[in-house]
């Protein structure tokens, strides 16, 4: 629905990096992980599983009576906030048990036998640029939506409007001017003496 209303109307904010003419860098408030994951799953929880309706009031059995389990790896203990939904008390397993990253890794891959990535959206600004350079490579469908949305943030003027330029990779530059020295940023973690990418 980003692409879809973007520069049409008020749209979801999403971190992207911003360059004013003056210079000035700066980027989007960060908003987009409460609107795209956690409202869509209190909703979820709210109308489908426990069956209130439209207009009705929260039950007093309900205030803070579920638990909203948030992955986040110890590596972002910083984003650990309450729960400002009346529902639910935010827990943070991998933080409390204090798995890296490479923790993760590592427990998927011995348990599951499956070779994982940091999850996040493929149009996440926080990627490193060597992300995307592997997306041209392994997934050109992806790169060429993510294309399409950074010549979007390129061409047109958003709502409300803005006295910045609005890029998706963290350099500033649009995906397609991104050079191989830009794209060599990549960060990994060693797993049994291997050199694995964390997949951001």
């Amino acid at each position: 629905d980003f692409i879809r209303n973007f520069g049409e109307r008020r749209t979801i904010s999403i971190p992207w990096w911003t360059l004013r003419d003056d210079g000035h860098k700066s980027k989007m408030p960060r908003n987009c992980t409460i609107d795209y994951k956690v409202e869509l799953i209190s909703k979820y929880v709210r109308w489908d599983l426990l069956g209130y309706q439209k207009g009705q009031r929260l039950k007093d059995e309900d205030k803070k009576a579920h638990e909203m389990h948030i992955g986040f790896s110890l590596e972002e203990a910083r984003r650990c906030k309450a729960s400002t939904n009346p529902m639910f008390v935010n827990r943070f397993p991998l933080v409390q048990m204090e798995f890296t990253r490479a923790d993760s890794y590592g427990y998927i891959k011995e348990v599951w036998g499956l070779e994982t990535r940091a999850s996040a959206c493929t149009f996440c600004p926080f990627h490193k640029n060597h992300f995307y350079q592997y997306l041209r490579q392994h997934e050109p469908e992806q790169y060429a939506q993510l294309v399409q949305m950074d010549e979007l943030l390129r061409v047109k003027v958003p709502k409300p409007p803005m006295d910045s330029d609005l890029y998706i990779s963290r350099s500033r530059k649009r995906l397609k001017d991104l050079t191989p020295e830009d794209c060599a940023d990549a960060e990994y973690f060693d797993y049994r003496g291997e050199r694995i990418w964390n997949g951001f």
